[in-house]
């Protein structure tokens, strides 16, 4: 009985199996490696990021405290 259908139903061939396996591993990697690039690229903005707003508590933090002094004299006036 299987024979008769074989006809009918072409079975695939195994070359062609082991392409698109291989086609699918190696898109898994490339994307893999698009995804980790991504990341190192965020990691690094983030981390430029971050010491630009550190540099700028640093620079805050030597200001004059305009809106405290408004606040105390308020605070006095109460």
């Amino acid at each position: 009985m299987p024979d008769q259908h074989s006809l009918l139903i072409p079975q695939a061939a195994q070359p062609e199996i082991e392409i698109f396996a291989s086609y699918r591993v190696t898109y898994t990697f490339y994307e893999e490696v698009r995804l980790r690039q991504a990341f190192e690229e965020y990691c690094e903005e983030y981390q430029q990021l971050a010491n630009q707003h550190r540099q700028e508590l640093i620079k805050m933090q030597g200001d004059f405290n305009l809106l405290g002094w408004f606040y105390r004299a308020w605070n006095r006036r109460s």
